[in-house]
């Protein structure tokens, strides 16, 4: 049965009670729930609630509790105040994005060092319903705060595979892999649509995103293992700052290895930016990854890079996001 994260249901708010005023109140706060079919458990402490009761126990709480001692959680998170719970109601609209499906793949060009383009990385961007774009840091915000990363991860990286079918070309595809409980099972849709479009595996490169710092590097190896067993390639992003050591690079053997923009604008005129350059460089080099320089947006900083050894490059120097893949 798949993980209540892989689908769009209703989500379960866990309210823990506190103090002698809020605990007398318990049986007759769950009874009343219970009756209105909002209830699904009650513990000594706490209960469980669908989020279309949430909103009816805060105005209860707020003018017959003592809020100071209400917590709540979801999905077995950190408890929170009860005042922190109206941000996570606010963000109920990334369940109506996701249900929708509503993302649009964009796509940009990676280039050689000749300017000809190698391949292209695919972006998720999300519309509204006036035709504007969500900004994709609010909407993974809120996919985070609600317990929605996996689905929003799982239908932009759907969204990217079937437009790869459409670029045939090679494609960098960036997923977050805390949002994967186990990449047997979460990532294996991924697989049989790459399959079903008659896709070879080797056009896609799976992109760990700079935004989500891994802790777990075993749970990465995983899904990096995973990806590798299918044939898939994969790229790490802001080396420099995540992957550190030699020795944890080449335990996770990247295909490539993104130097972050903020190394690479202005790199051709920056002694401590070129330093680092260099030095990520030679990481790649060591352990047989392709070194790719992101964010290019002048001609200086691209020559410089080129000149000292760099491969690949991305950019608006080379073309902005778009909906229509230059060729």
């Amino acid at each position: 049965m798949p993980c209540k994260s892989c689908l769009v249901l209703e989500l379960q708010y866990d309210i823990q009670l506190k103090g002698n005023q809020n605990l007398s109140m318990m049986e007759k706060v769950v009874n009343h729930f219970k009756r209105r079919g909002f209830l699904i458990s009650a513990n000594e402490d706490y209960f469980v609630i669908h989020e279309s009761g949430v909103r009816e126990f805060l105005d209860f709480c707020l003018d017959y509790m003592d809020k100071e001692h209400v917590n709540f959680r979801l999905e077995n998170r950190e408890w929170q105040p009860i005042s922190e719970i109206e941000d996570i109601l606010e963000m109920k609209w990334i369940d109506e994005v996701i249900r929708k499906k509503s993302v649009i793949s964009y796509s940009q060009p990676i280039v050689d060092a000749s300017e000809e383009i190698y391949a292209y990385e695919i972006l998720s961007r999300f519309p509204r319903e006036d035709g504007t774009l969500i900004y994709p840091n609010e909407i993974f915000t809120a996919a985070r705060s609600r317990g929605r990363l996996y689905a929003l991860d799982r239908i932009c990286r759907m969204a990217a595979v079937s437009y790869a079918a459409v670029l045939k070309k090679k494609t960098f595809i960036n997923f977050i892999p805390t949002s994967i409980y186990s990449p047997e099972f979460c990532l294996q849709t991924t697989v049989q649509l790459a399959n079903q479009l008659g896709i070879n595996p080797n056009q896609f490169v799976f992109e760990v995103v700079e935004s989500d710092k891994v802790d777990d590097i075993d749970h990465l190896k995983s899904i990096l293992n995973y990806y590798k067993q299918k044939g898939f390639q994969y790229a790490l992003d802001d080396v420099g700052e995540g992957y550190n050591t030699l020795e944890m690079l080449a335990d996770l053997q990247p295909h490539y290895m993104k130097l972050d923009i903020k190394y690479v604008q202005g790199v051709s005129k920056d002694s401590e930016k070129q330093t680092v350059a260099k030095q990520f460089l030679a990481k790649a080099f060591e352990v047989n990854a392709t070194p790719l320089a992101e964010g290019i947006e002048s001609r200086e900083d691209f020559e410089w890079l080129k000149e000292n050894g760099y491969q690949l490059f991305q950019g608006y120097l080379f073309g902005k996001p778009s909906l229509n893949p230059q060729r």
